[in-house]
């Protein structure tokens, strides 16, 4: 019998976690299918039987030597796939635009950091692809490197398909869709791959699942998943994970209806002056951009005018995530929307965004131990003691023992000035930074 039903038919008087005993008279939504590991219902850091099936389930649907499936979201395959590579003060390869939970595996196990540089769009100021030659370069700088991590697609829908003779992790959680439909990219394949069924899956939010296609790393990775994911995994994420599976296996009708409307929407989009759509690799992924404002501009005002809520906005563009799950009606207001936009609201935007800095050396990822808190504009030359992440997608513009630069001060006002959301343990938003303290 499938997880979801048990759940529900569970009719056990519960003398065990948690606390509110499934009653209804507290109106927690959820409760009533949330059990802890009793007698029945396995337990995910030792599976052996209905979750077991599960994890098989997506290991056959991702074609993987082992999956593992997490309640901690991609952070924790992140995290786990990171440690399980490398030991403390190793060298690491990671594209600059990767995650910072990939910084902070990095920071945890103070690795040796050597980044590879994706290309970059001028126009739209985003990275795009880490280039098979981009990735051999860094390999020849860091022949000692234990791993290289990549993030593919990008936040924006962009892949990169490389390969190495080192082991390969892939951040591919908003990619969990791929290979489901003739439309839709081929699945994203390395040594260990990471997806987040949330992102683009019906499934609740902090569920993902670690894929591992190198049999030799399954028992480093199953180690640290159980290091880093919660001892208390919820039933009711599993169980949605378990819904999430059974679409898998019959995906087809859904995703037909779901290319017309989609198709539908792109046409009509496509015939609008001055609202434009990204050609990216991932046709769900919507990157928008107006020549007449913004992009935080028109994340505002799709969400005060017309009660839509985009994933993201950056200073040139708004990403709109489009799933299976969005009906024709939601694409009819989103166009609505766009349209009306379009006709109404008239500029001339164009702003250039340089490409961040990378640092000439590779970096020794650790914690900044004595801080200070310094004025930005007196902050050139001093090394940071934080990260600086533009959230979402949560990239670091800058990252602790890194050396402040005139470019990266110039990348931050930009940022500020058109109210990209930054995040870091000081006070950006006041105009200071912790530097390191001498």
């Amino acid at each position: 019998m499938k997880l979801n039903h048990l759940l529900r038919e569970n009719d056990l008087l519960p003398f065990h976690m948690p606390g509110h005993k499934r009653n209804s008279r507290f109106g927690i939504s959820g409760s009533e299918i949330d059990i802890t590991e009793i007698e029945g219902f396995d337990n995910l850091h030792n599976a052996d039987g209905i979750l077991k099936e599960l994890e098989d389930t997506y290991s056959k649907l991702y074609s993987s030597s082992k999956s593992i499936l997490s309640v901690n979201g991609s952070t924790c395959c992140v995290l786990s796939a990171v440690f399980a590579l490398c030991g403390r003060g190793d060298k690491i390869i990671i594209a600059r635009n990767c995650h910072k939970s990939v910084y902070n595996a990095c920071l945890l196990n103070e690795l040796a950091v050597t980044y590879i540089e994706p290309e970059f769009d001028e126009k739209l100021g985003m990275y795009t692809k880490v280039s098979q030659q981009a990735l051999d370069n860094a390999l020849k700088a860091a022949p000692d490197a234990k791993a290289v991590v990549i993030t593919s697609p990008t936040y924006e829908g962009v892949i990169s398909r490389v390969s190495c003779d080192i082991p390969l992790i892939i951040d591919a959680a908003h990619g969990a869709h791929f290979g489901f439909a003739d439309f839709l990219p081929e699945k994203m394949y390395g040594d260990i791959v990471i997806n987040s069924l949330h992102k683009t899956l019906p499934a609740l939010t902090q569920t993902a699942v670690i894929h591992i296609y190198n049999p030799e790393l399954t028992e480093g990775v199953k180690k640290y998943m159980d290091i880093f994911e919660t001892s208390s995994p919820s039933y009711v994420l599993l169980a949605s994970a378990d819904i999430c599976a059974d679409f898998l296996k019959s995906p087809e009708p859904l995703y037909e209806e779901y290319k017309i409307n989609l198709d539908e929407f792109k046409t009509k989009l496509s015939l609008l002056s001055n609202i434009h759509l990204y050609d990216n690799d991932d046709p769900t992924r919507l990157v928008v951009y107006s020549d007449n404002m913004n992009g935080v501009e028109l994340a505002e005002l799709l969400r005060r005018e017309y009660r839509i809520e985009p994933e993201g906005a950056t200073l040139n563009y708004v990403i709109l995530i489009s799933t299976v799950c969005d009906e024709k009606e939601a694409f009819n207001s989103l166009f609505d929307a766009l349209a009306d936009i379009s006709k109404n609201h008239f500029g001339n935007y164009s702003f250039y965004v340089e490409k961040p800095p990378l640092p000439e050396v590779y970096c020794k990822m650790s914690e900044v131990k004595e801080t200070e808190e310094t004025q930005l504009e007196n902050s050139v030359g001093k090394v940071s003691g934080e990260f600086i992440f533009a959230y979402p997608p949560g990239i670091p513009v800058i990252a602790p023992g890194e050396v402040i630069s005139e470019e990266l001060l110039k990348t931050i006002s930009q940022m500020k000035k058109t109210g990209v959301n930054l995040i870091s343990d000081g006070d950006i938003t006041a105009n200071t930074i912790l530097t390191k303290k001498h």
